[in-house]
């Protein structure tokens, strides 16, 4: 493994492709260590474009950890654009990393976050370019260990067959732990090669390999079993659970972009987990129990990140920021500490039933008044009670009303169609929420130039969720609801004008459906996707509806299920998933429970305020709810100038 850099080689290709700035490397904060004398050597990979993949969390945090590491190296490379793929391969220059510029196959792990499925030819194009065997059972130990993480790795198996482990859950620890076994292993002279290297991961807490569990399929499709093919390997992987998010205060010195990025901000993750219960949300469901980093370590966060970045913008994340018990003092003395210094605050989304003024006010204090963004999810109460998004049209009026009355112009409001049980009567009354939006608005504020943006997506089902059995919605569905949505919105000109509609087909949605719920078989046709010039599909311009259904049909019938037996059909409760083996914490007869209560249209409750509901996790996993008040404050204010 020698490490040297291809920018010799690449720099001369970089003038005959668009956006070379994004593979040149060298961002504030950026991290090249020396390559020899380090014990295990990490490629990081997020598998999109640079401008989406640099200011990806996930990524950064492992980036930070394993520098941090004496006996580590990390390193970042992203998908590359397919005029500059063309070029490297006519010119035999490997993917590479943009920090050193180092070949992608000398690197002892390859870690892939996969934070959508639509990533997966990304990875076949960059193994293919990096010059590493697409299948895993053809790699030696010269190769690197390919490693998937992120949300997609609750089920990797239709990328089995091109992963050699996926880690499950959080993975500051867990990159630590496969570190340790690498060099162990490295250190004691490679000894029975990888085969005996992966065995020694699959004993990490989190970390699955595929190659060590046997899937049967029965009759008609569905699993029959899958069996482990060694004794030494669990029969059940458990995810991994980081409980004290303040002693993992990452990222200290956020990675600030060359190129223009989707995110121009510093981001501070809040709390981590959500126990609101919409049956949707996979990340909700995955990330469980929720976890709260205290006042004290979240402005020590801020002040630090903003000292190494400049940046004038904070953003407050999580999956649901408004929901963290000190919310309000947390904004207000951040908004104290930084009066003065244009630094302003933002939360990505705010439930409807967490919204207020003072919060708001506060957000904004220093910075410019953006639009506020709210996510009702469905368009009607009683698909809003199948979802577990409980909220009344009368409640979400009233909230966007008062924001509008206080000097709010614009408000996006986020939905999903094709949800179960959904009706088009259900799509429409999206129309008619957002035109009495406008209506209630004009008449708080006395303007009329105040706006409303409905934003739809298609939904897709995602495994580990009350809906992992549902049927999704087919393409045509979807389509035909957001035609109708559209007429009706734009039924009165003078209200329409001031509604701006934003929505994706439903074809794309499919194709993830497809490889969020699929098994191994499904790999076969990411590959002949990808061999037939399928790249980057989570953009339109890239992504062909006809590429993956004609090999779906080609690779699959041949197997007896075809692109519906994966999307369109409703599971039954007694049918083997292919993620079962593989253990998020929640039980699964209480996730059909949930799944019978939304058919029903019950609610359930936020387990952070009411009694539990035994849906498994903090009793598996040895974990428990941790959330303020904590009784500290970010004072004395301690202005930082600029």
């Amino acid at each position: 493994m020698s490490g040297e850099s291809l920018y010799p080689r690449l720099e001369p290709l970089l003038a005959q492709v668009q956006k070379p700035i994004q593979y040149v490397g060298g961002e504030l904060n950026a991290r090249v260590k020396a390559w020899d004398d380090i014990a295990v050597h990490w490629a990081l990979m997020y598998p999109d474009a640079y401008e989406v993949g640099l200011p990806n969390q996930g990524l950064m945090i492992l980036y930070e950890v394993l520098n941090e590491r004496p006996d580590a190296l990390a390193e970042r490379t992203y998908a590359v654009w397919p005029d500059l793929a063309a070029l490297m391969r006519a010119n035999g220059v490997g993917q590479f990393t943009v920090d050193a510029h180092r070949p992608v196959r000398d690197f002892d792990v390859l870690g892939v976050s996969f934070a959508t499925e639509l990533g997966y030819t990304n990875l076949l194009e960059a193994l293919d370019l990096a010059g590493i065997p697409l299948h895993a059972v053809d790699r030696d130990e010269t190769h690197p260990v390919v490693v998937a993480g992120g949300h997609a790795a609750f089920n990797p198996e239709p990328i089995a067959d091109f992963v050699d482990c996926a880690v499950l859950g959080d993975g500051e620890q867990a990159v630590g732990d496969v570190t340790d076994v690498v060099a162990a292993w490295k250190q004691q002279g490679r000894p029975g090669g990888r085969e005996e290297l992966l065995a020694r991961l699959s004993r990490v807490d989190g970390v699955y390999v595929p190659r060590f569990y046997a899937v049967s399929y029965g009759p008609r499709g569905a699993i029959a079993a899958v069996t482990r093919t060694r004794a030494d390997v669990p029969a059940r992987v458990g995810k991994r659970t980081v409980m004290d998010l303040d002693e993992w205060p990452y990222p200290k010195t956020p990675l600030v972009p060359l190129a223009e990025s989707v995110h121009e901000r510093m981001s501070v993750e809040i709390f981590r987990g959500c126990t609101r219960g919409c049956r949707f949300c996979q990340a909700g469901m995955i990330t469980r129990p929720v976890r709260e980093r205290t006042i004290t370590g979240i402005g020590s966060m801020v002040d630090q990140g903003l000292r190494a970045t400049g940046y004038e913008e904070v953003g407050l994340l999580s999956l649901s920021s408004a929901d963290h018990s000190e919310i309000g003092q947390v904004a207000k003395e951040l908004a104290d500490r930084y009066e003065g210094t244009n630094t302003g605050l933002s939360l990505p989304s705010t439930r409807v039933d967490a919204f207020n003024v003072t919060l708001a006010n506060e957000l904004s204090r220093n910075g410019r008044r953006s639009g506020l963004t709210f996510a009702p999810e469905g368009g009607s109460e009683r698909i809003r009670r199948v979802i577990n998004k409980t909220v009344s049209k009368e409640d979400l009026v009233a909230t966007v009303t008062t924001a509008y009355a206080n000097g709010w112009t614009q408000v996006k409001l986020y939905f999903m169609c094709g949800l179960p049980t959904e009706t088009d009567e259900d799509v429409l009354e999206i129309a008619e929420l957002a035109v009495e939006v406008i209506r209630a608005g004009r008449e708080a504020s006395g303007r009329k130039d105040i706006r409303c943006t409905v934003s739809i997506g298609g939904f897709v089902p995602k495994p580990h969720t009350p809906f992992q059995w549902a049927a999704q919605a087919s393409a045509e569905t979807i389509d035909h609801r957001l035609r109708v949505l559209r007429q009706a919105i734009n039924a009165d000109r003078r209200i329409g004008r001031s509604i701006g509609l934003r929505y994706h087909d439903g074809k794309p949605g499919v194709i993830e459906g497809l490889l969020s719920r699929g098994d191994r078989r499904v790999g076969r046709v990411i590959e002949r996707v990808w061999r037939e010039g399928g790249r980057f599909d989570g953009w339109s311009e890239h992504f062909s509806f006809e590429r993956w259904t004609a090999a779906a049909a080609a690779e699959l019938a041949p197997l007896g299920v075809d692109l519906d037996w994966f999307t369109t059909r409703e599971r039954t409760q007694d049918e083997v998933l292919p993620w079962d083996h593989l253990d998020s914490g929640l039980d699964k007869e209480w996730l059909w429970d949930d799944w019978q209560d939304a058919l029903s249209e019950e609610e359930v409750a936020d387990c952070r305020w009411t009694p539990c509901y035994d849906c498994g996790v903090c009793p598996t996993n040895g974990t428990e709810i941790q959330i303020g008040p904590t009784g500290r404050s970010l004072l004395p204010l301690t202005v930082v100038g600029r």
